[in-house]
């Protein structure tokens, strides 16, 4: 999302939670993933509600034509909110505020963290799993089959709002690879609760006091809340690597060694 567009995502956020309360945000991103999959459909209305040079009122009256009685008046006014204000990408804004509001939906039912845990998990095995990362991805696998493997995979083992966004990943990229596309949505989920995702590798499971600790050792270094999401990783060897806010903190022996290897080399 390019900064001209900053001021209209918050308004656009701000419009969104109030239309989602009273318990009926899952459903409400779902309308909302809806909307994205005409506009990623239809570029030609696309390029519509995004022209500058077309008035608000106009682009407005153009959402409520094509969307309305399709969508709930709720979602219909998030979206003609969006066509009013300015984007550099109306179909990313959108999709955004979907999964925000399926993320919400999440809070509402207390499963939050669940959701959080769920999305990193799942994007670790698809990323470790070429031949499910193809399954899934590939625009040629049937979709009843792909459902099929999804349903196998996942129902009754997470949570709904968690199957539901992996399931908009797996069937709509929208130019991104299915774990990226996780990583993005678990990141929405952190960012609704205002707190940072750590992605901790060790070589061995923490013990629960050990993530307590190190949790709150980086928030209290970083300002914010933490998220974990530890990795078992055999080539760290000993201690942990840490990746955090755009930041790699690593202490890991097997970087030690390796860096000391180097310097008995040179």
């Amino acid at each position: 999302m390019r900064s001209a567009s900053r001021a209209s995502l918050a308004e656009a956020i701000e419009r969104l939670s109030a239309a989602a309360a009273g318990g009926h945000a899952r459903h409400f991103g779902d309308e909302l993933l809806a909307v994205v999959g005409v506009l990623d459909r239809e570029p030609g209305l696309r390029r519509m509600l995004s022209d500058p040079s077309r008035s608000a009122d106009a682009k407005a009256g153009l959402a409520e034509a094509v969307l309305g009685g399709k969508v709930s008046a709720a979602a219909l006014d998030v979206v003609t909110g969006l066509a009013r204000s300015r984007w550099s990408a109306l179909a990313d804004a959108a999709e955004q505020l979907a999964v925000l509001a399926v993320v919400e939906g999440a809070e509402d039912e207390g499963t939050l963290d669940e959701l959080e845990d769920e999305l990193f998990r799942f994007g670790r095995i698809v990323d470790a799993e070429p031949d499910l990362r193809v399954a899934l991805s590939s625009p040629f696998v049937d979709p009843e089959r792909k459902q099929q493997l999804l349903d196998t995979l996942l129902a009754g083992k997470v949570t709904p709002p968690a199957l539901r966004l992996i399931t908009e990943a797996a069937f709509h990229p929208r130019g991104r690879s299915l774990d990226k596309s996780l990583d993005e949505y678990a990141g929405l989920a952190a960012q609704r609760r205002e707190r940072l995702v750590a992605e901790v590798h060790v070589a061995a499971e923490l013990t629960e006091e050990q993530r307590s600790r190190l949790a709150a050792a980086l928030a209290a270094a970083y300002g914010h809340d933490v998220h974990l999401n530890v990795v078992l990783d055999p080539e760290v060897i000993g201690g942990m690597s840490v990746r955090i806010a755009d930041e790699f903190i690593d202490g890991s022996l097997a970087t030690r060694l390796a860096a000391l290897r180097r310097r008995l080399a040179a």
